[in-house]
C-alpha cells in the first residue's frame, strides 16, 4: 500500500499526486512510468513519473481526468493508499549533449516533460521548452519549467500567452526562421505527437516521442501495447515508451487506442451512476 501524501487539482481536469514510494525515487530516470492500482479490482494504470525526491522518498505524477480509473484515482485525497504502483518501468529518456534540444509539453506532457528538461540542461544542452494549453488557465508549471529552461514557450490557442496557435505553427516558423534546433522532444497527445513529428520530418530534425498505447502489465508479457515502428513490432513498455517520431505507424498507433472506446464510455456512465445517483 503505498500513502498519497499529496493530492490536488492543478487545472481544470488536470491532478498532481505525491505518492511515498522510496523504491520507485532511488531509481527513477526522466521518461519512466509507474504503473498504479487505486483498489484491488482496478486497472492498471500507467503514468509517467513527472518527479522524485530520493531524500523524502516520493514520486510525483501529473495525470489528466479521462475515464473510470483516472477518475477514480482524482477522487482520491492525501491521506489515501493506492492499492498498488509497480515502477520504475520503461527505458529512461536518451539523455546526451545534442546542443539545442526543443522540449515540447501537452496537457499532461507539460508535467512529464518537466524531468527531461531538466536532465537535458544538466547534461549541457540548450533546452527550449514549449507548453501548450487551450489557454492560459490550462498551463502550469511555468516557473519550474522555466528553470530548468533557457527559453520557456507557453504557446494556447486563444492568445492569453504571447504564442498563440498550436505547436506545428510555432515549431514550423521556428525552422522555416533558421532558428537552431537539433532535437525535439514531444510528450502529451497522440495527436500533438503526430503533427509535431511530421512539422520535423522535412528539415530531419530528430523528433524522439513518448508513445502512449492501451498497455496492462507495463513489463512485456501481455503485448497489449504493441506499436509498429520502423516497420518493426515494438513494445512501448519495454522498448520504450521513447520512439522516433518519423518511424511510427501513427495510423495503427490512433486504431489500436480506440479500441476500446464505448467499453471505456460504458464503464465511465457506470461508474458516475454509482457515485452520483
Amino acid at each position: 500500500m503505498f500513502k498519497i501524501l499529496r493530492r490536488e487539482q492543478i487545472v481544470p481536469n488536470m491532478h498532481l499526486l505525491e505518492v511515498g514510494a522510496s523504491f520507485v525515487a532511488k531509481k527513477a530516470l526522466p521518461g519512466q512510468f509507474v504503473i498504479v492500482m487505486t483498489d484491488e479490482k482496478s486497472e492498471r494504470i500507467p503514468l509517467t513519473i513527472s518527479d522524485w525526491n530520493q531524500e523524502r522518498g516520493t514520486i510525483t505524477i501529473v495525470f489528466m481526468e479521462v475515464g473510470t480509473s483516472t477518475k477514480k484515482l482524482a477522487n482520491m485525497k492525501s491521506g489515501d493508499y493506492l492499492y498498488a504502483l509497480l515502477g520504475p518501468l520503461g527505458m529512461p529518456s536518451e539523455i546526451e549533449n545534442f546542443g539545442t534540444v526543443l522540449c515540447v509539453g501537452g496537457c499532461y506532457g507539460i508535467g512529464n516533460i518537466y524531468p527531461m528538461a531538466r536532465a537535458l540542461k544538466e547534461k549541457g544542452n540548450r533546452v527550449i521548452s514549449m507548453i501548450e494549453g487551450r489557454s492560459k488557465f490550462l498551463i502550469y508549471w511555468e516557473d519550474r519549467i522555466k528553470k530548468v529552461s533557457d527559453e520557456l514557450m507557453a504557446v494556447t490557442r486563444d492568445g492569453t500567452t504571447k504564442y498563440q496557435g498550436h505547436v506545428p505553427e510555432i515549431l514550423r516558423k521556428m525552422i522555416s526562421d533558421g532558428k537552431k534546433i537539433d532535437r525535439v522532444v514531444a510528450i502529451g497527445c497522440t495527436f500533438m505527437m503526430m503533427i509535431a513529428s511530421e512539422t520535423t520530418r522535412e528539415s530531419g530534425i530528430k523528433t524522439i516521442v513518448a508513445l502512449n498505447p492501451v498497455m496492462v502489465d507495463g513489463t512485456g508479457m501481455c503485448g497489449a501495447c504493441r506499436v509498429s515502428v520502423g516497420g518493426s513490432t515494438r513494445f512501448a513498455c519495454v522498448d520504450g515508451p521513447d520512439f522516433d517520431g518519423h518511424q511510427v505507424d501513427w495510423e495503427e498507433l490512433f486504431f489500436r487506442r480506440a479500441a476500446y472506446i464505448n467499453e471505456e464510455l460504458d464503464s465511465l456512465q457506470k461508474y458516475e451512476c454509482d457515485v452520483y445517483p
